[in-house]
């Protein structure tokens, strides 16, 4: 049992798969709130809050 509480805390360290878990999830409800069968890439863009190709460093 103690095993199991050491590496459930060590788990919990790992930011980067918490920062994964959450845009999954924002995602999840992106996705629960859509009227169509999909996200287009541009809505999914927004979500996880990154620029499209096209579009990186700035307009123009």
């Amino acid at each position: 049992m103690r095993c199991v509480a050491g590496l459930r805390s060590a788990t919990v360290q790992d930011h980067v798969a918490l920062v994964e878990i959450e845009l999954c999830g924002e995602l999840m409800i992106a996705a629960s709130a859509a009227a169509g069968e999909r996200l287009s890439p541009d809505l999914i863009d927004e979500v996880l809050k990154v620029e499209p190709e096209g579009r990186v460093g700035g307009g123009g």
